[in-house]
């Protein structure tokens, strides 16, 4: 089974309040089984666009990405976010060769 992905660009206007998202957020990603491998770190943007952070989170599975992102706990983080920041989130399939 190919894992999920999700692909997160983010500009953050306060950071002290995003703080809040980043700590609501911990639960629904421990209980979908996400694993961060990509959190803000150094980057160059040689082509297109860019946000001022770069996110990429590893999940067992698609479903597990989709379902974590629509879980109850998951939506109630988003509310956190919504009003410090302004991003773009992708949701994918890995490749399973």
């Amino acid at each position: 089974m190919a894992k999920g992905y999700w692909i997160a660009r983010v500009d953050v206007d306060d950071f002290e309040q995003y703080k809040k998202y980043i700590a609501a957020n911990a639960q629904p990603f421990a209980d979908f089984g996400a694993r961060f491998l990509v959190r803000a770190g150094q980057f160059e943007n040689p082509e297109g666009t860019s946000r001022s952070r770069n996110v990429l989170i590893e999940f067992p599975s698609y479903q597990a990405a989709l379902d974590c992102y629509q879980s109850d706990a998951y939506q109630a983080a988003i509310k956190l976010r919504a009003a410090v920041s302004t991003g773009d989130l992708v949701i994918v399939e890995g490749y399973d060769a």
